[in-house]
């Protein structure tokens, strides 16, 4: 095993990994599954210094010239490129929490999975206007697979929501809570479901909460979310030019790009600067002066920019479509990570949410490259 990886080749290494993924097999739990939203066909593993959920059943993965051997009972294994170890890996198993069931006798991992190594993640309503329409749906979206395979239930009710978060805290040290909704056919598009969820969530544990949705139609729901408990929010561009919006995503593109732009100069007035944040998916068909461009944009008004490598899901329209070289993320997020430093807007500043977690990406890890 090689011993003196640099730092930088870390960074650039689980760069690499991240977007071929690994080979794996005799994966059986219930800490990875197929289908759904949020991080899907991927398994937490703890490489180096650094905790990524890297994808397993993708295409690429399928291929990939990472591998790693079946890991023990503590989750342990050795990552290997074809015949060279490269490391020592842990994988995340499954939390304690999932072994119990709601007061109404649903197994508490139909209602909130483990992300990561801390993060509690919920989609509470498991369904979108536009989901089941080929001409309006996100091609990149499976939030409908889950339920489809009996993982999950369409809706989770406060009740439950609040119940999982106390014990997921109590058992497992769970860290923050992430809340993320399909959109429903209201003009506050999942504000008010959230704001129900996060009400009842914060009375029964104190926990850091992310709460994501498009823009609402009224932004006075930002500081309805504040209110209930919410520490920050999160408004997923997903792409940011006009064109690959509008092939990629034409139903969700009928909420302009300038509209985003007024909900977040709102939505910083009430979360404050860093608790704003939105996905990007690296690899739709934006270039990487068109992410950088809108990425520096957004910086300057004080909301995080959390690039991620999009990973081609199961099912999806584009679960054919290449996912994106390791040049061309690294093109991307080490200069996005030098332009975070310097706005003192780093990951570990925020208070809750993806770009928190930092799981999804390895942006966290080239903020690293530039702290002094």
């Amino acid at each position: 095993m090689n011993t003196m990886i640099t730092k930088k080749h870390q960074y650039q290494l689980i760069n690499e990994i991240q977007t071929q993924g690994i080979r794996i097999e005799g994966l059986q739990d219930l800490s990875v599954r197929k289908g759904g939203a949020g991080p899907t066909d991927h398994k937490a593993v703890k490489i180096f210094d650094d905790t990524i959920m890297v994808p397993v059943f993708s295409q690429e993965a399928k291929y990939s010239p990472f591998y790693v051997t079946k890991p023990s009972k503590m989750g342990l294994a050795v990552l290997k490129r074809e015949e060279e170890t490269i490391a020592n890996v842990r994988f995340i198993g499954e939390p304690k929490f999932y072994k119990e069931v709601t007061s109404d006798g649903i197994p508490f991992w139909k209602i909130a999975r483990l992300h990561s190594k801390d993060v509690l993640a919920t989609t509470v309503l498991q369904n979108c206007i536009r989901y089941h329409e080929k001409e309006t749906s996100c091609q990149f979206c499976a939030i409908g697979e889950s339920l489809k395979n009996d993982l999950t239930i369409a809706y989770k009710k406060p009740q439950q929501l609040a119940e999982v978060a106390k014990r997921a805290v109590e058992l497992d040290g769970v860290r923050q809570f992430i809340m993320t909704t399909g959109t429903p056919a209201s003009s506050d598009r999942g504000a008010k479901i959230l704001f129900e969820s996060v009400l009842a969530v914060t009375k029964q544990v104190t926990i850091p909460i992310q709460v994501q949705c498009e823009p609402p139609d009224d932004f006075i729901w930002f500081q309805k979310l504040k209110e209930a408990g919410a520490s920050s929010i999160g408004m997923h561009l997903e792409a940011v030019s006009n064109r690959v919006r509008q092939q990629i995503m034409s139903g969700k593109a009928g909420v302009s790009i300038e509209f985003y732009f007024q909900a977040f100069k709102e939505a910083v007035k009430v979360f404050g600067k860093g608790n704003v944040s939105t996905y990007i998916l690296a690899g739709l068909g934006d270039t990487q002066q068109e992410i950088l461009e809108v990425s520096n944009k957004l910086i300057q008004m004080g909301v995080y920019p959390f690039v991620v490598p999009f990973v081609p899901v199961t099912n999806t329209p584009l679960e054919h479509h290449p996912a994106p070289t390791k040049e061309f993320m690294e093109s991307i997020l080490d200069p996005l990570a030098y332009s975070l430093v310097k706005a003192g807007m780093t990951s570990d500043t925020l208070a809750s949410g993806c770009a928190k977690c930092g799981a999804c990406s390895t942006l966290q890890s080239f903020e690293k490259k530039y702290v002094v």
